[in-house]
């Protein structure tokens, strides 16, 4: 069999980093784990290619060479996914699909062949089985969760490297909390179930050899959901393993109940981590009940933000408004709370109720759900009908990000930053990209942006004082262009 394997395209997201990534010369973010992790579960007799139109495009010489097509994608690919399959279907191809849009979706996609749904481990295997024997089902589910020892290492040879800016693992999956609108909990359970310490080691040991050695970002849903095995087992792990390779950083998700733990703290940030993405959402107490989200509740998030970041980690905040609890003054509550704590990446979206939820489930009972959501944490839109006025909604939050990202304020948050956050262990080299994206960070922004005179202030101040986080204070300038670039489109 020859498989083609494609990975459909995202539009411009605040994730996606499109207006940063010019500066580094990388066409994507980060490449499609989950298509790469089942190509390692394929018969190895079966030639596999990856197409990732994010880096590339798909041409008709692909499609011809392939007996078998392989979609994968998340919600916010939407429209890309049914451009693919519509092609692929027309070339007469077979196309077998899974990942997250079509386990909360595969009946909008009538062209599909056969579902792989749910976690490829268990699913995968049922399906390979039936088309061996000539007998394939169409929808492939199950409620069971897998066992992630069985979990292969992904085939990183299927990438192009050199394209990407971030390359992923995944540790756990699952988490321990029963947050109302997430749908991680939904189809991965609340039982974080890990890999070993050593497939990840294998993982990367794998990714190294192929000369990787850049930012790793480890997917998981909740770093921290088994405090345990992270601390006891994988941690020590990932100390041991970077003595020789210390240059690699590491970024996760992890939830705010991490600032409790200064042992956690302390070991993530000698085996590398200098990032965590937190949910904070809110800070509005009465939307965090709404919500159910329990472990944000009965603490001072401001500080609970500031001591991870003082541990050697820079805390990407997500933030929502729309809750059914929020007053109108959620904006200015939101905009001096984010102020307040200095963070610099604050992904801020109005409510959606992904399928699958318990938000699903409670507002299509109300009979307030508009559909599906798009996915997308820039656009400025929502499923659900808000009990806020949707047009004061929109207009707020249009101008709540806009001044986020305005040049003063932005760099003011940047100051704060780095005023504030201890100076990693992790000791970079520097390649040729990351010159020239010095450079030209230098002359778009320093000379042509209109954000001049802040950035020289962050450059000065930094250089003088806080040497070893320069290339912190290049990387927050970029990543300010990216988002006052999305944030003017909005």
């Amino acid at each position: 069999m020859n498989v083609l394997m494609i990975y459909p395209e995202f539009p411009d997201t605040f994730w996606g980093f499109k207006h940063a990534l010019k500066f580094i010369d990388k066409k994507a973010g980060n490449p499609p784990l989950g298509l790469i992790t089942i190509a390692a579960m394929l018969p190895e007799n079966w030639q596999k290619r990856l197409v990732d139109l994010n880096i590339e495009p798909l041409t008709e010489d692909a499609i011809s060479w392939a007996d078998m097509v392989m979609v994968s994608a998340m919600v916010v690919q939407r429209d890309s996914t049914h451009e693919v399959i519509a092609r692929c279907k027309a070339a007469g191809k077979t196309v077998i699909a899974g990942g997250p849009i079509f386990t909360g979706e595969y009946e909008d996609f009538p062209l599909v062949d056969h579902f792989i749904l749910n976690e490829g481990e268990i699913t995968l295997p049922l399906f390979l089985k039936d088309w061996e024997q000539g007998t394939p089902q169409r929808i492939y589910q199950t409620s069971e969760f897998a066992d992630m020892s069985t979990t292969p290492a992904p085939m990183w040879e299927l990438l192009n490297l050199k394209e990407y800016a971030t390359m992923c693992l995944q540790f756990s999956r699952g988490c321990p909390f029963d947050c109302e609108f997430c749908n991680i909990t939904a189809m991965l359970g609340h039982r974080p179930r890990t890999k070993s310490a050593q497939q990840l080691i294998t993982e990367l040991d794998n990714l190294y050899a192929l000369g990787w050695r850049d930012a790793i970002f480890l997917v998981d849903d909740n770093f921290i959901g088994n405090k345990k095995i992270i601390k006891q087992e994988l941690l020590p792990a990932l100390i041991e393993w970077r003595k020789e390779k210390n240059g690699i950083p590491f970024n996760t998700e992890a939830s705010i109940n991490l600032a409790d733990d200064p042992e956690l703290m302390d070991l993530m940030t000698k085996a590398g981590f200098n990032t965590v993405f937190i949910g904070i959402e809110t800070p509005n107490d009465n939307s965090l009940i709404e919500c159910n989200k329990k472990q944000n509740r009965n603490r001072d998030l401001v500080e609970s933000v500031n001591t991870i970041q003082r541990a050697g980690m820079m805390v990407q905040g997500g933030f929502i408004v729309g809750f059914d609890s929020d007053t109108e003054t959620i904006f200015e509550q939101q905009a001096n709370f984010i102020s307040k704590a200095g963070i610099t990446t604050a992904m801020i979206g109005l409510l959606q109720a992904p399928s699958g939820t318990r938000l699903y489930k409670r507002l299509l009972g109300e009979g307030r759900l508009l559909g599906e959501m798009t996915g997308d944490n820039s656009d400025g839109s929502t499923n659900i009908i808000p009990h806020l006025d949707i047009d004061f909604l929109k207009s707020g939050y249009s101008k709540l990000v806009k001044q986020l990202y305005q040049p003063k304020e932005y760099y003011r948050r940047c100051l704060m930053l780095l005023k504030t956050i201890k100076t990693p262990e992790i000791r970079r080299g520097i390649d040729l990209s990351y010159i020239r994206a010095f450079f030209r960070s230098i002359y778009l922004l320093g000379f042509k942006g209109v954000e001049r005179l802040e950035y020289w202030k962050l450059f000065f101040w930094t250089l003088l004082n806080k040497p070893k986080l320069f290339p912190t204070a290049i990387t927050l300038a970029i990543y300010g262009y990216h988002f006052r670039t999305l944030a003017n489109r909005i």
